[in-house]
């Protein structure tokens, strides 16, 4: 049986830039780095940077991404520092709670979302999507 997510693995054209993104940009920590990767971690998350050539296409159009959570005294904080960096948005926040969608480097969408599970199914529970049911109790 599954245990729970194990860790996430992203296709990088510069390894170094991808790094520096993840470091320093969204404060991720570098536990490891060779020719061809790196490992950097947060709490819960085990990332792994994988240098390959053929990623340089354009990000898919789907709404396939990576989510980080973040508090909301930290969001504005965030939003400056992606500002500043002049991160490309792909997505506006549509949804409950305050979030930021962008992408990395080589084009990897991303979201940095105040709140959790329970606060998305409050919300739903107040204004449910089309179509949705619920299996659990609030």
């Amino acid at each position: 049986m599954l245990s729970g997510f194990n860790h996430l693995t992203l296709a990088v054209t510069d390894l170094d830039r991808s790094v520096g993104f993840y470091r320093e940009l969204l404060q991720l920590r570098l536990e490891a780095k060779w020719d061809s990767g790196a490992y950097l971690s947060l709490p819960g998350l085990w990332l792994c940077l994988s240098l390959d050539p053929a990623r340089k296409t354009e990000p898919a159009a789907d709404y396939t991404h990576y989510a980080f959570s973040i508090d909301a005294g930290n969001f504005p904080l965030l939003m400056a520092r992606l500002n500043a960096a002049q991160v490309t948005p792909w997505r506006d926040n549509r949804s409950e709670g305050d979030s930021c969608y962008f992408l990395d480097p080589d084009g990897h969408k991303l979201e940095v979302h105040v709140g959790d599970l329970a606060s998305r199914l409050k919300a739903c529970r107040q204004a449910p999507y089309a179509g949705m049911e619920f299996f659990t109790d609030p």
